[in-house]
């Protein structure tokens, strides 16, 4: 936690949205001009609030900084629920990469999703160029990766071992990777920021006309091994989520049934 949000106090207007907007209670009003009075989370907002653009944080990316445009921040609540119906798990995958810009912006997705207490403490990595490499490492370790297995989650080494075996009779019989073009990972110590994170990512890619698998059995088996958490800069690091990313080499022409929800208004 630290102040360092700074105000220009030519631009500011006092207002006062800053300081009723502050979840810290770390600005006032002094002489009709806004001030930092305590140590904040620098969440943003009063960055965000401010109509005057009077407010900035020096440490962040103040080039990142958006000004409020409602035609594009606007979604149909209808075409929202409709996308959230009709994604679906890709399990094959076009032979084509996803471009580095297309990359960045579903980044960028998961670096601006709320954190808990603003931590920012994600951690994002895309392999795609160095993907086969990863590759190989992972089946070289998969013998150590299933001792590890026996220990800690003991029933997932009879289908993970099946797995290899298949994979050993054939390499492109890979039910780990499914052949698609890029992994992401996500590492944070909170899960639920990274999960929230991923989610994100995953709608900024399906609006990019990709395709995503979240892959739990990549997370369980990554995440047991020094060497692969090394190579990918993650000592340390829990993996939060990983998911496989591509261009979908099926056409979904509607939504899947799902059972009846289990909702209730109070």
């Amino acid at each position: 936690m630290n102040s360092a949000i700074v105000i220009n106090e030519e631009r500011c207007i006092g207002c006062g949205l800053c300081v009723q907007d502050c979840p810290g209670n770390a600005i006032v009003l002094r002489d009709h001009k806004a001030a930092a009075e305590r140590p904040c989370i620098t969440c943003g907002h009063c960055v965000a609030v401010c109509p005057s653009g009077a407010v900035s944080i020096p440490d962040y990316d103040m080039a990142g900084v958006e000004a409020y445009q409602e035609d594009s921040f606007t979604v149909a609540p209808g075409n929202f629920l409709h996308a959230v119906k009709f994604r679906r798990s890709i399990r094959s995958y076009k032979d084509m990469p996803v471009s580095r810009d297309v990359l960045e912006r579903i980044m960028e997705a998961g670096r601006y999703t709320a954190t808990a207490k603003n931590a920012q403490a994600c951690t994002f990595v895309a392999v795609q160029t160095r993907l086969q490499e990863f590759k190989e490492l992972f089946w070289s370790e998969f013998p150590y990766i299933l001792e590890a297995l026996k220990e800690t989650k003991p029933e997932y080494v009879r289908a993970f071992t099946r797995f290899y075996e298949k994979w050993k009779k054939d390499p492109k019989d890979d039910t780990f990777f499914f052949n698609a073009p890029c992994l992401l990972i996500t590492a944070a110590d909170n899960p639920l920021d990274g999960g929230l994170a991923t989610a994100n990512m995953e709608n900024m890619a399906v609006a990019e006309g990709a395709g995503v698998l979240y892959s739990g059995y990549l997370q369980r088996t990554i995440s047991v091994s020094p060497k692969l958490m090394e190579w990918l800069g993650l000592d340390g690091r829990p993996l939060a989520c990983c998911m496989l990313l591509g261009y979908p080499a099926v056409k979904y022409q509607r939504t899947a049934p799902r059972k009846k929800g289990d909702i209730r208004f109070l």
